[in-house]
């Protein structure tokens, strides 16, 4: 009897060996805890099981998962001739991906829509960076796609959050709502509503809804530091500091996220926090930089991380880090560390050094190629925000007032509000 994951793609594996591989990518899609251990049980199961191992290397580099990388991918390449045409296309395409071209993740799709993993990796969301750069390229993947999915309740939600990117609060909110309706677990999907209630200034509601999924039916989420991230960015945004510092000690502290999470997560949170109005007491970044460990920082897998880690390093204060992820990025193979991680390390080095002036200038030079790293517009927003705080110490504060309301456009947010105000104070103040 021929084995088949959830969507009918057949697995060349026997039947144990697929059970736990399907219980893997079913987890990822409802970023269900224990995904990559199914992945890992079917290659145990099936050492010659070639799709196990692309995806579990791909887990390792896109999220961090400890997994030895390198040997999944030898695996993979040598046992890919046992496959199918699908599957030996699915592993070429990862192994091509973390060596540097995506296209041919691209390719793999056009030809197989329903290969949810590999399109659940090719866009940026919570769980996988996304293969392009271009925001346009990464929806009309998923729009393509849309005939061979029907109203499933997956696609739905990852439509969602490409409906939200686009500006397209109301239909994201409804895509969302119709897939936690059918699967109140979805991931994705409370994901992406989650951003909508950020992006359109629902503060107060969205972090209602936000604690009520995750201590009802989101309980089980892989990602559940991500999420409490979403909650203290509306604390955030309300400028509610005290319940922030509540949030980070019992959700967010460094030790309680997974992976990567306790950069992409915890330290961006710490970063923004040190950053606004009024802030006080932020908790170092140290316990963070213990937990990611000192290569991720200097060293990331992904352009998506080494934003991610040029901040976390610029809070450590730590010059000779920035440095040695300039010089690293710089020289890297990917276009995207060299032509935008290492220039940003290098602003926030002028930034680490006191050379405000200089680095606000270098960030503004880095505001249209940011959206290159992945990721959302709301995680994005990391650089920006330092950028604002760079304006305000070099005392342009016009810049500062400007940038700062047309965020004030996009949506409402009583911390921005805040810092505005110090702007027109800073201008009336003389001397």
């Amino acid at each position: 009897m021929t084995c088949r994951d959830r969507y009918g793609l057949t697995l060349s594996t026997g039947r144990d060996a697929a059970a736990a591989y399907s219980r893997g990518l079913d987890g990822l899609l409802s970023l269900r805890a224990g995904s990559a251990d199914a992945l890992a049980t079917s290659i145990v199961l099936d050492p010659t099981f070639a799709l196990g191992h692309a995806d579990l290397a791909l887990l390792g580099y896109d999220l961090c998962v400890e997994v030895d990388v390198v040997g999944r991918m030898r695996d993979a390449e040598r046992w890919a001739h046992l496959g199918t045409e699908r599957e030996q296309s699915h592993v070429a395409a990862v192994l091509a991906h973390l060596r540097g071209d995506s296209s041919l993740v691209v390719d793999h799709l056009d030809r197989y829509p329903v290969d949810a993993l590999l399109l659940s990796a090719a866009i940026p969301t919570i769980a996988f960076a996304g293969v392009t750069e271009v925001f346009e390229q990464a929806w009309s993947i998923v729009e393509r796609a849309a005939p061979s999915y029907g109203d499933d309740w997956w696609y739905a939600g990852l439509l969602a959050f490409v409906r939200q990117e686009q500006g397209r609060y109301d239909e994201a909110y409804e895509l969302a709502c119709r897939s936690l309706a059918e699967q109140p677990d979805a991931g994705h999907s409370a994901h992406a509503r989650a951003h909508v209630h950020y992006e359109t200034g629902d503060h107060a509601g969205g972090l209602a809804w936000m604690d009520g999924w995750v201590a009802g039916a989101g309980a089980g989420a892989e990602s559940l530091s991500h999420f409490s991230w979403h909650a203290a960015l509306h604390e955030l945004s309300l400028g509610d500091l005290d319940a922030v510092r509540r949030r980070y000690d019992a959700q967010l502290r460094p030790e309680l996220a997974s992976g990567c999470r306790a950069l992409v997560d915890s330290a961006s949170l710490l970063v923004r926090w040190a950053l606004t109005p009024a802030a006080a007491q932020v908790p170092g970044l140290e316990q963070v930089a213990h937990a990611v460990g000192r290569d991720v920082l200097v060293h990331p897998s992904t352009p998506f991380l080494g934003m991610h880690a040029a901040a976390a390093l610029l809070a450590l204060g730590d010059g000779e880090g920035l440095a040695s992820l300039a010089t690293w990025a710089g020289a890297h193979g990917h276009a995207t560390h060299r032509e935008v991680v290492a220039p940003l390390a290098r602003a926030l080095q002028l930034l680490d050094a006191g050379q405000d002036d200089a680095a606000a200038t270098a960030l503004a030079s880095l505001a249209t190629s940011v959206g290159r790293v992945g990721g959302s517009q709301a995680q994005r927003e990391l650089v920006e925000e330092i950028r604002v705080a760079a304006l305000l110490r070099a005392g342009r504060y016009v810049e500062a007032r400007d940038l700062l309301d047309h965020r004030l456009d996009r949506r409402r947010s009583p911390r921005d509000e805040a810092w505005r105000r110090r702007c027109r104070a800073d201008v009336l103040t003389p001397g």
